[in-house]
C-alpha cells in the first residue's frame, strides 16, 4: 500500500447540511473533487463544522420553513474561521436571498443545477476564503494546519488493511497505526457493524460517498460518525465525533473554537460556587509563540492553530474529567478549565495538576503547516476556590499562579496559594510545619483502587498518604515524604500512615471484604531490626487479616543488604502477608537481584507503563519487564494508568493489574464502598 502523509489526498473540504438530499449533494460535491462530510442534523452544526477541516459550508433551505434558521447556527462559525457558506435555494425563492445574506449566507445556488453549476459556485466560494485568508498558499498552510490533526482513516481492499491518523489512534485509543478492517469492524456493534460494511461496499462498488454512525461509549452515549467516500486504491473515512445532545446555546460558544466563550465560563463559575457541594478548581492556560505565528504565516493559520488546539484540548478534558468539566475560550489565547468536585475525587488539587500536565504536553506536540512545522509552549495556573470566593476572585487567583507559571523554567504550571501565591512551597517551612501535622490530623489516607486487565473487576486497593496543609492545600505524598525525610520523621510518619490505612481498612464493610490492601514500607522501616515484629502487632491489632495484605517496598530500597532484604522478605511471606517490588524500573541493578528476592508481585512504575504507548523501542522494553516477570512467577501490576490506548497495549503484553487515573484517583472508604457497588 502506497503511504500517504496523515492519508491528505489535498482535496478540499466541504461541510454540508441538507436535510432531504445529503447523499446526492455528497455525490456531486466528490465528483466536482470535494471532500464532503454531510449532515442532517443542524443541531450542532457549528460545532460539527469547526470539528472539521473545511472552511466552506453548503446549507439546503430548500423546503425549509424558516431558512435563516439554518444558515444562523453556521454563520458565526463560518466568519470566524474565514470561510464561506453557500445557501441552496429552491427555485422560485430569489426572494428570499436578501434575507438569507442578512443572516451570513455569502454565496447561493438556486435550482435548477447541475454538477458543473455546484462546482462553479465552490470555486467562487474557494476563491473567496483564499483571499479573506492572505492568498493561496496561506490559505494552504491553514488547511494542512487542519488537515495534521483531523480524525481519518484509509482502507486498501488488495491487503484488507485499514491505517489510522494519529489522531484517531489518540481519540479511540487503539495502539496500532494499521489493522484488519475485520478487527476495526469488530469493535462495533452488531447494528452499527451492518451499517459500516453497507457503506463500504456502497463506496466500493459504486463510488459513491456513504456514511454511517456508531456508539463510542455506550455509557456515555458518545457517537462517531464515519463519512466516507472513494481514493485512488480505497476508500478513506472521514471521522466526526458528535456533540452530546443538548450542548452550548449559541450565545454561550465561542464561534472560532466551538467551546464556551467567557460570558459561560463565568456562569458555570457562579454555578458551581453557589452549590453545596465543595467548591471547583480551575485551571487557566495560556498558549505562546501565537503572535509570532500570526504574523509569520497569517491570522488563517493562526485561527487554524486554536481550532485545533480546542479538538486536542477537548478530548483530554473529558477523558480526565468527565463530560460536566467545563472548556472555554476568555481571552485571544487563553483557555479555561473548570472541575467539578466531583470530577476530581478528593485529591481534587493533584488531579488538576495530572490535567494541566497533559494539556500542556498536547499544546507542546507540532503541528504540521505545509512544509513547516510549528511548536507552541503552553503555560498554566491552577486556581481552587476557597470560602468567600466568587468568580472574579477565583479567576484573578488562577491569573496569578499563571503568571508566575509564565515567568518559571521548569514545566510551566504553578499552583495558587493563599501565603504565598504560587511560588513554590518553602521546605523548611514544610518541616516545620509536618512535626504538627499529625498532632492535627492533617495527615489522611487514601486507596487507590486496582483492577484486572483481563475484565476490570476490582481486587484491591493501594494506601496513599495525602497532607492537607492549612495554607498550602492538598499536598502529595513526594512532597510529603520529602520532607519527612529532610526533618529525620520517616519513621514516625509511615507508622501513622501504616496504622490509620489498617484503622481505615479494618472497619470496611462486608462488601470490601475480598479486597486486598497494599501499604509502601520505606527503606528506613526495613532496616530498623525489630520492624517485622512491630508491623505485625499493628496488623494484628487492627484486625485487618494478613492474607488480604500486601507490603510494597520501593526498589530503591533494596540495594543496600540484597542477602538481608531476602530474608526479610522470606519471613514476612511466612507470616502470611504479600510482597511487591514497587516503583520497578527506576533503580539501579533491577536484573541482577529480582531473582533473588522471594516475591509475590511486581509493580512496574508509572514511567515505564506510560512508555509502552510511546515508540516501538520502549514497547519492547516494557514487553521485556513483564516476561521476565512472568518467567520468574510473578504478577504483574502497571501504575499510572492514564489512558485506555496504554492499558490496551499492558493487557494484550500480559499485565495482570493496572491502577491510575484512567479509572480513579485515590479515594475514601466511603467513595470506595459505593465504586465497588456501582461496579457489580
Amino acid at each position: 500500500m502506497t503511504r500517504r502523509q496523515d492519508h491528505d489526498d489535498g482535496r478540499p473540504g466541504l461541510f454540508i447540511l441538507s436535510q432531504q438530499d445529503r447523499d446526492g449533494l455528497a455525490r456531486l460535491a466528490g465528483d466536482a473533487g470535494w471532500r464532503a462530510v454531510a449532515s442532517r442534523r443542524a443541531e450542532g452544526a457549528g460545532t460539527r463544522f469547526l470539528a472539521g477541516d473545511a472552511l466552506i459550508a453548503l446549507v439546503d433551505v430548500r423546503g425549509a420553513k424558516a431558512p435563516d434558521a439554518l444558515i444562523a447556527p453556521l454563520a458565526g462559525a463560518v466568519e470566524a474561521t474565514g470561510g464561506a457558506l453557500i445557501g441552496l435555494v429552491a427555485e422560485g425563492r430569489a426572494p428570499q436571498v436578501p434575507a438569507l445574506i442578512a443572516a451570513g449566507m455569502t454565496h447561493y445556488l438556486a435550482e435548477p443545477f447541475d454538477a458543473d453549476a455546484l462546482a462553479a459556485t465552490l470555486a467562487s466560494a474557494q476563491r473567496l476564503v483564499e483571499r479573506i485568508n492572505g492568498g493561496v498558499q496561506r490559505a494552504r498552510n491553514g488547511h494542512a494546519i487542519r488537515r495534521s490533526d483531523a480524525l481519518r482513516w484509509r482502507f486498501d481492499p488488495r491487503t484488507g488493511e485499514i491505517e489510522l491518523s494519529k489522531a484517531l489512534i489518540g481519540a479511540i485509543g487503539e495502539g496500532s497505526d494499521r489493522r484488519s478492517a475485520r478487527s476495526f469492524l469488530r469493535s462495533f456493534s452488531g447494528p452499527d457493524r451492518v451499517s459500516a460494511l453497507a457503506a463500504i461496499r456502497t463506496v466500493l462498488h459504486h463510488g459513491d460517498t456513504a456514511a454511517f454512525a456508531h456508539n463510542l461509549d455506550p455509557v456515555s452515549g458518545k457517537r462517531a460518525a464515519h463519512h466516507l467516500h472513494a481514493d485512488p486504491g480505497g476508500i478513506v473515512g472521514e471521522v466526526e465525533l458528535l456533540p452530546a445532545a443538548g450542548g452550548r446555546r449559541p450565545g454561550q460558544r465561542d464561534y472560532l473554537t466551538g467551546l464556551s466563550n467567557r460570558a459561560a465560563a463565568l456562569a458555570w463559575l457562579d454555578e458551581a460556587l453557589n452549590a453545596p457541594a465543595s467548591p471547583p478548581i480551575l485551571l487557566l492556560l495560556s498558549i505562546s509563540q501565537l503572535d509570532r505565528v500570526n504574523t509569520a504565516y497569517g491570522q488563517m493559520v493562526g485561527d487554524a492553530l486554536l481550532g485545533r488546539l480546542a479538538r486536542r484540548m477537548e478530548r483530554l478534558v473529558e477523558d480526565v474529567a468527565g463530560p460536566n468539566a467545563l472548556l472555554a475560550r476568555i481571552a485571544g489565547s487563553e483557555f479555561l478549565v473548570g472541575l467539578h468536585p466531583e470530577s476530581t475525587g478528593p485529591v481534587g488539587v493533584e488531579r488538576a495538576k495530572f490535567l494541566a500536565r497533559r494539556l500542556v504536553a498536547a499544546i507542546g506536540q507540532p503541528f504540521s503547516a505545509g512544509d513547516h512545522l510549528i511548536r507552541l509552549t503552553g503555560r498554566c495556573g491552577i486556581a481552587g476556590a476557597r470560602r468567600g470566593d466568587d468568580a472574579v476572585r477565583l479567576l484573578r487567583h488562577a491569573a496569578m499562579a499563571l503568571a508566575d507559571a509564565r515567568q518559571s523554567d521548569g514545566e510551566g504550571i504553578r499552583i495558587y496559594t493563599a501565603q504565598k501565591n504560587s511560588r513554590e512551597v518553602d521546605p523548611d517551612r514544610l518541616e516545620a510545619d509536618l512535626r504538627l501535622a499529625l498532632d492535627r490530623g492533617e495527615i489522611g489516607i487514601g486507596f487507590q483502587p486496582q483492577y484486572a486487565t483481563a475484565d476490570d473487576r476490582f481486587t484491591g486497593v493501594e494506601a496513599l498518604a495525602r497532607w492537607t496543609h492549612p495554607d498550602h492545600g492538598p499536598l502529595g505524598a513526594g512532597v510529603l515524604f520529602a520532607a519527612a525525610e529532610r526533618s529525620d520523621f520517616l519513621l514516625p510518619l509511615s507508622a501513622h500512615i501504616h496504622a490509620e490505612a489498617l484503622r481505615l481498612a479494618a472497619a470496611w464493610p462486608a462488601e470490601l471484604d475480598t479486597l486486598r490492601l497494599s501499604v509502601n514500607v520505606t527503606a528506613a522501616d526495613i532496616s530498623q531490626p525489630d520492624f517485622l515484629e512491630r508491623f505485625l502487632e499493628r496488623v494484628d491489632g487492627s484486625g485487618f487479616p494478613r492474607n488480604r495484605l500486601t507490603v510494597e517496598i520501593t526498589e530503591s530500597g533494596l540495594v543496600d543488604d540484597i542477602d538481608a532484604v531476602a530474608v526479610l522478605l522470606d519471613r514476612m511471606r511466612a507470616e502470611g502477608l504479600r510482597v511487591a517490588i514497587d516503583d520497578f524500573g527506576t533503580g539501579y541493578s533491577s536484573l541482577a537481584y529480582l531473582k533473588a528476592l522471594p516475591l509475590d508481585y511486581l509493580k512496574i512504575d508509572s514511567s515505564l507503563a506510560q512508555d509502552i504507548a510511546g515508540s516501538p523501542r520502549d514497547r519492547i522494553i516494557v514487553r521485556g519487564v513483564i516476561q521476565m516477570a512472568k518467567s520468574l512467577g510473578l504478577a504483574v501490576i502497571a501504575e499510572g494508568v492514564e489512558t485506555e490506548q496504554q492499558l490496551a497495549l499492558l493487557a494484550r503484553e500480559g499485565c495482570d493489574y493496572y491502577q491510575g487515573f484512567l479509572r480513579s484517583a485515590a479515594v475514601s472508604s466511603e467513595e470506595l464502598a459505593v465504586l465497588v457497588g456501582s461496579a457489580r
